[in-house]
């Protein structure tokens, strides 16, 4: 029987990460990563639910668990009135979150992936045609029963596909990250809302968290020459400890995107490319891991029924299934930062809201199991 044939563009987590899902099902798989080196590494971390952890343990052969952080406690904190109000913490038996290094995570999937039949071509796409459903690189040009593009969230190549068609903020906002290193006992992730915009501490190893600050732009560009500064002393007056150091700073511009188009003909987007959101909740890559999850059970179904995979129901589906869950989750990520921005009028009701919040077990409840398995 003739093997059906798949292309994976981009050499991101996504594109890896589906790539080795999809490696033992007897596919003839193409991935094609971009030629090109850039000498900014990617300092950032991470976050996924335990699910999510799971499911890359369960379908992902030899995949290093000690890459993935585990983190028991979690604590949300509000800034009122330069007073920081504990609103919502979980302290669990049980693992609650995992966080990863992303630049040694690809890595190491890179190197998983020399062990599969998986075919990795580092080349430059130059088109792709959605009638043909092929794709063409500087050196060949190939036909493919389905096409998955994970090229980040400013390709051009998804106006093919989407067109304009999708819910876009600028966020007019930055988001400031680095490594710290640090001598705190049992440190667990920690959330805070401060008037300059949320603060999360992710911690990846005993030794070092990652923070992730996102400013407004005025604050970024009056503090940009003194960001290493302005950043280690908030994070000196947060976590009263004096011994930390800061690693090197990355930015990054902030947006909310959600694309209304998944699919066109055989072609799907992932990863950025269908949905970006605000750092705030860790929800982004769940949302992806979720997206490649479905993805997974639909052609393995179509699969074991004999079925063929090109011109099949499985884009439709996809985007079906998964787009409501998206939408829902991407604005109700927008809509809890909007919550949280600083109001001198407001703020006394949240102060109300949350301290009901926090007494609360149904809400915490429903918290905790939407933070890990999403709105299923």
């Amino acid at each position: 029987m003739k093997k059906h044939k798949i292309c994976i563009v981009g050499g991101g987590l996504t594109g890896l990460i589906s790539a080795l899902v999809l490696s033992e099902k007897g596919l003839d798989i193409d991935l094609i990563v971009e030629n090109t080196t850039s000498k900014i590494k990617d300092l950032r971390v991470t976050a996924i639910s335990e699910k999510n952890m799971y499911y890359l343990k369960s379908k992902i052969k030899n995949i290093n668990s000690k890459l993935f952080y585990p983190v028991k406690k979690i604590n949300l904190f509000f800034d009122n009135n330069n007073q920081l109000k504990n609103f919502l913490n979980f302290d669990e038996n049980k693992n609650l979150m995992f966080f990863f290094e992303n630049r040694v995570t690809k890595k190491h999937l890179f190197r998983l992936l020399k062990k599969t039949k998986i075919k990795v071509h580092k080349k430059t796409i130059k088109s792709i045609d959605l009638a043909a459903n092929k794709v063409s690189t500087s050196s060949s040009s190939k036909s493919y029963d389905l096409i998955f593009l994970c090229l980040g969230s400013n390709s051009p190549i998804y106006q093919k596909i989407n067109g304009n068609r999708e819910i876009q903020k600028n966020y007019k906002e930055h988001s400031i990250t680095c490594s710290v290193k640090h001598q705190i006992k049992d440190l667990g992730a920690q959330q805070f809302f401060l008037k300059e915009g949320p603060l999360a501490i992710l911690p990846y190893n005993k030794k070092k968290f990652s923070v992730v600050w996102s400013i407004e732009d005025r604050y970024f560009i009056k503090n940009k020459k003194n960001i290493s500064k302005y950043l280690k002393n908030k994070l000196l007056n947060l976590i009263k400890k004096n011994k930390l150091t800061l690693g090197k700073i990355q930015s990054y511009p902030l947006k909310l995107s959600l694309k209304k188009n998944y699919y066109k003909k055989n072609i799907i987007i992932l990863g950025d490319g269908l949905h970006v959101v605000h750092p705030l909740a860790g929800q982004g890559f769940n949302l992806i891991l979720r997206d490649i999850e479905k993805l997974d059970e639909l052609i393995t179904y179509n699969l074991k029924l004999g079925l063929s995979i090109k011109d099949s129901n499985i884009p439709k589906d996809l985007s079906d299934s998964r787009k409501p869950e998206n939408l829902l989750m991407g604005l109700g990520i927008d809509t809890t930062r909007k919550f949280f921005m600083s109001n001198k009028y407001l703020d006394p009701i949240k102060e109300n809201i949350l301290n009901n919040f926090s007494k609360s077990k149904l809400l915490k409840k429903i918290t905790k199991r939407v933070a890990n398995l999403g709105l299923e």
